[in-house]
């Protein structure tokens, strides 16, 4: 009598449907399919073994997805040009009183000319000049030409002390949020990450955002046409934060968890790798599944990636596949593992109804 109550439940249990039998997180066997949709309870889900052409499919795609814009690209630094703001050393040789006015014991800054917000500046002799928006070589050769009136062949020369007028800023997780000054040397990307440094243990470097002219461009700092992408006036370059990179690894794994990653990509098998790998004892090898969420589920179905790992050359694939911001990786039990688990829930649960038997039967 005591058995009875047990085989009722496990005669309940068999006529459930494959999906529920067996509790744990898994992909129903008895789901509909239809080309590459699959049917879950009400959802509709695409299923994609991951194979060689599947990876090879997809770095075709990332990589016209991440070239380099035109507009970046194309982009080549004019020569400096002079702004309000910026401090100049004007040196006439021969003539020392034109160079440092007040003296050889005057500092270098006190020399210098500021070029003022109207663009000009002052200058002995030949008056007020128009600086802003010319270069240094076309100051030089405008100051040259006027002082010819009163000095005989002056030879001239024109530096910048302090830069002002033209600016780049980098913000977000930057080691310190600053404003970089365009100088006559181009400024590149990698230049003004460099100066403004870096918070390396929250800068997500593979999400920068560069706006210029209002349009916002995201870049991958490890991507080799970084280095030559060169930055201008009013450019502001925005480090991300970590903390919206994650993948999720769970199931039977190891040590399931949220792992982030600071480079462009982390593969599957990586991401396997910080969950110390798959549970010896208790994973399904041929339920390996990378789940991808769509923007928009109710016009396009989330993207179900299926891994068969049970051969090791599977982990060669693995290694291939890269992961996005959100993916989460799920690691099914084997078949004998969710029926262990099934019982092991079942008996309390038969012991209960037994118990009730034996008080009916006692009523009796």
């Amino acid at each position: 009598m005591t058995f009875r109550p047990l085989v009722a439940a496990l005669g309940l249990a068999a006529g459930l449907s494959g999906c529920l039998w067996t509790p744990g997180q898994h992909l129903g066997v008895g789901a509909s399919r239809d080309g590459g949709i699959r049917t879950v309870g009400n959802d509709q889900v695409d299923l994609i073994a991951i194979t060689p052409r599947l990876i090879a499919m997809d770095r075709a795609t990332r990589s016209e997805a991440g070239a380099l814009p035109p507009a970046l690209a194309d982009y080549q630094p004019p020569a400096y040009a002079i702004g309000p703001g910026d401090l100049l050393y004007i040196t006439v040789w021969d003539h020392p009183e034109l160079t440092v006015p007040a003296g050889s014991q005057q500092s270098l800054n006190a020399a210098g000319r500021l070029v003022q917000s109207d663009g000009t500046l002052f200058y002995p002799y030949i008056g007020r000049v128009e600086a802003a928006g010319r270069t240094l070589a076309e100051l030089r050769q405008q100051i040259t030409e006027r002082l010819a009136r009163y000095i005989e062949s002056p030879q001239v020369d024109v530096s910048v002390l302090t830069y002002a007028s033209q600016r780049v800023w980098v913000t977000g997780a930057a080691a310190q949020s600053t404003a970089i000054p365009v100088t006559v040397v181009p400024l590149t990307l990698n230049d003004a990450i460099s100066q403004a440094g870096i918070n390396p243990t929250q800068a997500d470097l593979s999400g920068l955002r560069l706006t210029r002219d209002g349009v916002t461009y995201t870049l991958d700092l490890d991507q080799q046409a970084m280095a030559r992408v060169y930055l201008r006036d009013g450019d502001h370059l925005y480090i991300p934060f970590l903390d919206g990179k994650e993948v999720f690894v769970v199931g039977e794994v190891m040590q399931p968890g949220a792992f982030d990653f600071r480079t462009g990509s982390i593969s599957l098998s990586q991401a396997l790798g910080r969950a110390r790998g798959l549970m010896q004892t208790s994973a399904d090898g041929n339920a390996v599944y990378v789940i991808r969420g769509s923007r928009d589920l109710e016009t396009t179905p989330s993207a179900i990636y299926h891994l068969e790992a049970k051969s090791p050359a599977a982990f060669a694939v693995a290694s291939q596949f890269e992961l996005l911001p959100g993916d989460v990786v799920f690691v099914g039990a084997a078949g004998i593992t969710r029926w262990n688990r099934f019982v092991s829930q079942l008996l309390p649960f038969s012991g209960i109804l037994s118990q009730a038997a034996s008080v009916n039967n006692d009523l009796r």
